[in-house]
């Protein structure tokens, strides 16, 4: 067992639970002077963010390695953490074509405790746990511990087991001395400050979570391919909109025209990384994924090295 005891001690000192100057008589103001004061101390949340790029950098590093490996990235956490967790995780396969157990956001008290609170279920640390052997949960994947107070044992436990089981661990919180910093490899620190409403960490402790949520998927799945330029070539087309945009993202990737991309779309099997591949390089489909498959690199990579290869087949 670890230790999860939560003391009044403790809370004086954590920066979560401290009040904020700024907002002391904030009920006495008018609509207006609120939303500055929210705007105001929100104008700060990527500045904290900001000096925890190193820590980022290393964390994202060891997540594309996991990947690269056949590993997966998971999220754990509680309340608003667990479910920024969970909605970050849930964009991944529209967005990026991948499966949807690459990234993996639980939450503790499950997918109910998405939609409104359940009592007492971030202090069960052994669920945690339970979670992740449910899950197969093993030394080739990463976990990420989100948390504002850095005091769940549900996430607290979780990550005490990834630790022991010899996987790269992660934790996001906003207290300089959050428990989960001691069963991390990666400790990021986001120092927002007092909430604008004591104790709130919906607010400024959420968006900062969620703005390195963002960096560290949409990161990871840049460094393994999925982004062309700065066009996000495997999506799924999973609606009209996605059906629309595919194909105008192959057009502006190779300067082709709409019917050349409406063609090449549905030859690809409405794959746009493959369609692009086939347009730039004008092979068919079977050439398109056998180099994808062979290179398992970003189109640009994948470019290079079909050139290099052309290259030394006409010199001999």
């Amino acid at each position: 067992m670890i230790d999860t005891t939560i003391t009044q001690e403790m809370l004086d000192v954590f920066t979560t639970e401290q009040r904020n100057e700024h907002s002391f008589h904030i009920d006495e103001m008018s609509t207006h002077q609120i939303l500055e004061v929210i705007n105001n101390e929100d104008k700060s949340v990527p500045y904290a963010v900001e000096k925890q790029l190193d820590t980022i950098t290393a964390l994202v590093d060891d997540v594309v390695i996991s990947f690269k490996k056949g590993g997966r990235l998971f999220y754990i956490g509680a309340g608003t953490s667990g479910r920024l967790g969970v909605l970050d995780a849930s964009e991944c396969p529209p967005t990026f074509g991948v499966s949807p157990h690459m990234v993996v956001g639980i939450i503790a008290g499950g997918e109910k405790a998405l939609t409104r609170s359940i009592e007492n279920a971030e202090d069960d640390e052994q669920a945690g746990i339970i979670a992740l052997n449910e899950r197969n949960f093993s030394s080739d994947d990463v976990l990420i511990g989100i948390t504002a107070s850095g005091g769940a044992p549900y996430v607290l436990g979780a990550m005490h087991y990834a630790k022991q089981l010899g996987a790269v661990v992660g934790a996001i919180s906003c207290n300089k001395g959050s428990r989960t910093f001691l069963y991390a490899n990666h400790c990021i620190f986001l120092d927002v400050g007092p909430e604008v409403v004591t104790g709130s960490t919906r607010m400024k402790s959420g968006t900062a979570q969620k703005l390195v949520l963002n960096m560290i998927t949409t990161t990871s799945m840049i460094r393994i391919g999925k982004v062309y330029h700065n066009l996000m070539v495997d999506l799924t087309p999973v609606n009209k909109k996605l059906v629309e945009r595919s194909k105008r993202l192959i057009r502006q990737a190779t300067g082709c025209t709409l019917k050349e991309a409406e063609e090449a779309f549905e030859k690809a099997d409405r794959k746009p990384k493959i369609a692009i591949l086939m347009v730039l390089l004008g092979i068919d489909k079977e050439d398109a994924l056998l180099l994808e498959q062979t290179h398992k690199s970003p189109i640009s990579q994948i470019l290079r090295l079909y050139k290099e290869e052309n290259n030394k087949r006409n010199d001999s």
